[in-house]
């Protein structure tokens, strides 16, 4: 078996600290995208969390957005609810901000605190797959676990 990464150690840790019952979960195939995930764990696209860093246009502050695989994240919408636009992030910025690479950006075990915004429609579902760290490890979660837990603000990102 593979030696796990840092990232993904750092991951594991994080859920071991915060008591959440999980395994992580490295893979053969690439979870990179939410479609290679969905075929990697056998789920929808929609269980799949997308963990996408977005910057704030003036202030330039991070902010994490948990949505659906199924969905695309509507900036405007966004930048209405927390009151500034906001952009994607660039690669350095997520890996400065959250110390993973875009494709492995993990709800737990980032770098900084950052706020965390998390989709309405990953709430639809009993369980959700998440990245942990690497673009081919992932784990599974409850949505309300998930919500508790990274004290993240559900909103409609569409």
């Amino acid at each position: 078996m593979k030696k796990k990464t840092s990232s993904v150690e750092r991951v594991t840790t994080a859920l071991n600290e915060l008591n959440i019952s999980t395994q992580v979960k490295e893979l053969p195939q690439s979870t990179k995208t939410a479609a290679e995930a969905a075929i990697a764990v056998g789920s929808q696209v929609g269980q799949i969390v997308k963990s996408l860093l977005f910057q704030t246009r003036h202030t330039k502050k991070p902010l994490l957005i948990l949505t659906s695989g199924a969905n695309q994240v509507n900036e405007q919408v966004v930048g209405d609810i927390i009151g500034e636009e906001i952009k994607f992030a660039s690669a350095s910025f997520v890996r400065e901000q959250t110390g993973f690479a875009i494709g492995g950006v993990s709800p737990y075990g980032l770098k900084k605190k950052i706020p965390t915004f998390i989709d309405e429609d990953l709430l639809f579902y009993q369980i959700i797959w998440a990245a942990a760290g690497s673009h081919n490890a992932v784990f599974s979660i409850n949505p309300e676990v998930l919500v508790s837990t990274t004290n993240g603000r559900v909103i409609t990102v569409k």
